[in-house]
C-alpha cells in the first residue's frame, strides 16, 4: 500500500463487510474459532476470550518494525449480522508487497465467505499499490487452496515452514479476476 501506515477501513463485498479489527471482536471470535477441528492446518488450539482479547490489542496496536504494516479484519457475514472469521495482510516492501491470510469458522465453510473474503482483501491491497501478493497454503488444504486461487493466486513449487508458497504478482487492479467495489 502506497500509504502503508494508514490503517484501510471497513471493506464491503456482496455479502460480507472486512470491519478493521478491535479487541471487542474477541468474545464473538472466540465462539467462531471455538472449533479445534479449525485449527488442524492452522496450529495452535482455540483461545479463550480474554487470550484473544490480549492477541487482538496486540494486532491492533500495529506492527513495532515501521517498514511492516499489520491489517487485520474481522469479517461479518451482513445477512446474519454475524462475524465469521478474520482477514489479514502484512505489508511490507514499501507497500509493494502483502502477506495475506484467512481464517473462516467451520460452522460457516462450505459458502464462499473465505473466497469473497481474501478476493476482497486481493483487490484492496491491489488498488492500494500492492503488486506482489503472497499466501502461505498447507499442501493438503484443498479449501484454502481454492480460496487462494479464487483470489487470482498461484502455487509456486516452493514451500516455507511445510507449507506451499502461492504468489500473485499484479499489473494492474483492473486484471484481477473480480470487480469488487474497494
Amino acid at each position: 500500500m502506497t500509504e502503508q501506515t494508514a490503517a484501510p477501513g471497513t471493506v464491503r463485498t456482496e455479502r460480507l463487510d472486512l470491519v478493521p479489527l478491535a479487541a471487542a471482536h474477541a468474545g464473538e471470535m472466540a465462539e467462531v474459532l471455538a472449533d479445534p477441528a479449525l485449527h488442524a492446518f492452522i496450529g495452535g488450539a482455540p483461545l479463550s476470550p480474554s487470550e484473544l482479547r490480549s492477541r487482538y490489542e496486540r494486532l491492533a496496536a500495529g506492527s513495532p518494525d515501521p517498514s511492516v504494516a499489520w491489517h487485520n479484519w474481522v469479517v461479518r457475514l451482513r445477512a446474519e449480522e454475524r462475524l465469521t472469521g478474520t482477514v489479514q495482510a502484512t505489508v511490507t516492501d514499501g507497500g509493494r508487497a502483502a502477506e495475506v491470510a484467512w481464517v473462516v469458522g467451520t460452522a460457516w465453510q462450505g459458502r464462499g465467505i473465505a473466497r469473497e473474503a481474501a478476493g476482497g482483501l486481493v483487490a484492496l491491497l491491489a488498488s492500494r499499490g500492492v503488486r506482489t501478493v503472497v499466501a502461505h497454503v498447507h499442501p493438503d488444504h484443498e479449501a484454502s487452496a481454492a480460496v487462494a486461487r479464487a483470489a487470482g493466486l498461484a502455487p509456486t513449487d516452493r514451500t516455507e515452514d511445510g507449507e506451499v508458497r502461492w504468489e500473485l504478482r499484479v499489473a494492474s487492479p483492473e486484471a484481477l479476476p473480480y470487480g469488487l467495489g474497494v
